[in-house]
């Protein structure tokens, strides 16, 4: 798509963006589909269908990022975060991912599904988003009159020493291509190809799931969101100008690129598609500078779509319901889980969205090690709440987190301390 200006192109790529997340919200309200639901209902009943919808996400957007970087339409080495980034933090992915889980489980639900939540009427995740908006918003951004960050000042001194430095990309065709010197493109082609079959063969081998039109749609629109998003702010926009053509992420990253149109260089410019945690932060920003339109980024337009979409589809079915808290208690751990996904997902550089779906339809290793953190931090936490619901008296902490790492068989069942 060919524009005039830089300026016209952006809007219309922040337009697209909202509009595609104003689906994603529609639809993932219509079909009920939730990452830390997903988890629930395979920890706790046995049911895989809504975790097999969200690797459904997963394939349908893997399969599209590899197509179209293997057709050259867009390339996602140098992304908004840097998913394929050289600095492989391992213990970062590990610990924001956990934090994640665990935060996402205390706040019944991930940073999509709070979105989601606050377009249905529930109060409490207004209270979530505005602290998941203050954590990750100071994790990235210096408390006033200082220079220092919570991402400074807690993580970064031991966090950063355990980083790998690699020399190249960290998706699983660069890592290989330094192995075995076969080209990086065919590698990802390759590899892209066959973890995406891999997956489909394993979500459809479920008579159930095949049977369950939401589920499907669920995972296959969210999944197109994704790559439709990739494409929009990566591959859509060309920009003609006397002396060149470009396209849009080249334009906003031209060093001279003021010279060629008199304005304030907008936020957030870079190939991207969905991610919730850094974006809900951006609105507090975008709040504070008093809304102005540079800091309006595709992230913080995101937001306001998936908000959106949810509220309208809640409208349109009279699903529309006002919740509050049940008591102190509840109001507290809703707290807290909201501070582990406000810092966490900062941590680990995306939520179950934009590192479960978004980062790992890259390839990129540290997506899929923060997608496996945040899975275990989830499953984990609602194994020790459902010990300590059984076991009233004597189930302490320590006790159901023991019994528990049995229950995934990662302790010996001697190690046990509650029946199951």
């Amino acid at each position: 798509m060919l524009f005039e200006s830089f300026a016209t192109a952006h809007s219309t790529i922040i337009w697209s963006g909202f509009i595609l997340a104003f689906i994603m919200g529609a639809v993932v309200t219509k079909t009920n589909f939730c990452t830390m639901g997903a988890i629930s209902d395979l920890v706790n009943i046995g049911d895989s269908g809504r975790m097999r919808a969200w690797f459904l996400a997963i394939a349908v957007a893997m399969a599209g990022v590899t197509i179209f970087e293997f057709m050259e339409i867009f390339s996602t080495d140098s992304t908004r975060p840097p998913y394929r980034g050289s600095n492989f933090a391992w213990l970062e992915y590990i610990i924001g991912g956990i934090m994640f889980g665990t935060g996402m489980t205390l706040a019944s639900g991930c940073g999509n599904k709070t979105l989601i939540r606050i377009g249905g009427g529930n109060l409490k995740s207004i209270i979530v988003f505005a602290i998941i908006s203050v954590c990750a918003y100071f994790m990235v951004n210096p408390f006033p009159g200082s220079d220092k960050t919570i991402y400074s000042v807690v993580f970064y001194s031991w966090t950063s020493a355990t980083s790998i430095s690699l020399a190249g990309h960290q998706d699983i065709g660069s890592l290989l291509n330094s192995v075995t010197g076969i080209d990086t493109s065919t590698l990802r082609i390759v590899c892209g190809t066959l973890i995406t079959a891999l997956i489909l063969l394993l979500v459809f081998r479920s008579a159930d799931f095949r049977s369950n039109r939401n589920n499907i749609l669920a995972g296959v629109v969210i999944g197109l969101c994704v790559l439709g998003a990739w494409y929009v702010s990566g591959g859509m926009a060309q920009i003609n100008t006397d002396d060149a053509s470009y396209s849009w992420t080249e334009y906003a990253n031209d060093d001279n690129w003021s010279m060629l149109e008199e304005s304030k260089r907008p936020d957030g410019i870079a190939v991207q598609s969905y991610t919730f945690i850094n974006p809900i932060g951006e609105s507090l920003g975008y709040t504070l500078g008093g809304f102005d339109s540079n800091a309006l980024t595709f992230g913080i337009a995101a937001v306001l779509g998936v908000i959106l979409g949810a509220l309208s589809w809640s409208l349109l079915t009279k699903s529309f319901r006002i919740e509050w808290f049940i008591n102190l208690k509840d109001f507290v751990t809703h707290v807290i889980g909201a501070i582990l996904m406000g810092i966490g997902g900062i941590l680990a550089l995306g939520c179950t969205i934009g590192q479960g779906i978004t980062g790992v339809s890259t390839l990129a290793l540290g997506s899929m090690l923060a997608l496996v953190s945040i899975i275990f931090g989830c499953a984990i936490t609602m194994k020790i709440q459902y010990y300590k619901l059984m076991h009233e008296s004597d189930a302490t902490f320590f006790k159901a987190l023991l019994s528990s790492l049995v229950d995934f068989k990662l302790l010996p069942k001697t190690m046990r301390k509650l029946d199951n």
